[in-house]
């Protein structure tokens, strides 16, 4: 009987020595070969893949006097069993040789991952130097089930149900465009901007309404050039193509490099907030213990932290 619907029965679970054998016997082509490089003797391994092959049921290799060969069988086991060998392997010298770090596979949005992160990352592994940190962006959800990563930084009204998450920040939004384009426009007031070009964000439909609504501009924002992404957007923007509302981390450098232009200095805080997500069964995994402790303690030193 198994504890828990991750466990393997352990009928399934052979000896590390049966596959280590089974491995180099594949691998060589031969047991007396295979027991050189173990230092073991060639009825040793005989033995250990002859229990192998009991315990699974199936043939592995074809034997005569003179030779092994796998069957097909053994051939398809033989690369599933190698990589796990081996990730078994590395897994062990990072912890022999490293035993306070690790890596951590984090997953993000492209605009937070380029702008606001990766400037800050270097703080992160010179604290923690036993640390690798692999990122992955992309714009549609994590699936914790089916990809390899131990935490998602993502954006949403709420906690994703079934997941551990560490609130991080809200998102503010600003209107921003080419200076040329804004001297050109001669905007006095937020309702001037309902007969200039806006740009829109896809999965934020509604983001030019809220930032309307919030100066008190009753009118509809005009349809425009529509992104997926802050980056495209922002760029687009930076030429001249129209006026974006960007979040306020991603406009600091454009500004001061006079590539981008406040329309008006009055940000609006997005329906949503950036959190730190991740498995319960990740939780103490000692990598993501020290960045997520890292994370809340820089975003608490670059400004307030609201919500919750």
């Amino acid at each position: 009987m198994t504890k828990g619907n991750d466990m393997l029965p352990r009928r399934y679970l052979p000896s590390l020595s049966q596959l280590c054998a089974f491995e180099a016997a594949a691998r060589l082509g031969s047991f007396t070969r295979a027991a050189q490089e173990l230092d073991l003797t060639q009825s040793a391994i005989s033995r250990q893949v002859r229990a192998l092959e009991d315990q699974l049921g199936a043939a592995l290799f074809e034997r005569d006097r003179q030779r092994v060969a796998l069957t097909p069988q053994g051939e398809a086991y033989a690369r599933e069993i190698r990589a796990g060998l081996r990730q078994i392997g590395n897994a062990s010298l990072n912890l022999a040789t490293n035993p306070g770090g690790g890596a951590l596979t984090l997953a993000m949005l492209p605009a937070f991952g380029t702008r606001w992160l990766a400037p800050r990352l270097a703080k992160f592994l010179n604290q923690n130097p036993g640390v690798t940190v692999n990122l992955t962006t992309r714009m549609d959800r994590f699936d914790f089930d089916t990809e390899q990563i131990d935490a998602a930084i993502d954006f949403g009204r709420q906690p994703r149900a079934g997941l551990d998450s560490q609130f991080l920040m809200e998102e503010r939004v600003i209107p921003c465009a080419a200076p040329g384009l804004a001297e050109r426009l001669v905007l006095a007031a937020p309702a001037d901007l309902v007969r200039a070009p806006l740009l829109h964000m896809a999965p934020r439909p509604r983001a030019w309404a809220r930032w309307f609504a919030a100066q008190g501009v009753e009118a509809a924002p005009p349809a425009g050039v529509m992104f997926d992404q802050f980056a495209t957007m922002a760029q687009a923007a930076m030429h001249g193509l129209g006026v974006a509302l960007l979040p306020d981390f991603m406009v600091g450098d454009e500004v001061q490099a006079g590539r981008l232009a406040p329309v008006f200095d009055l940000p609006v805080t997005s329906v949503g907030a950036y959190r730190l997500t991740w498995p319960a069964a990740r939780a103490s995994y000692p990598p993501l213990v020290a960045f997520r402790t890292w994370l809340v303690d820089e975003i608490a030193g670059n400004g307030p932290r609201r919500g919750a």
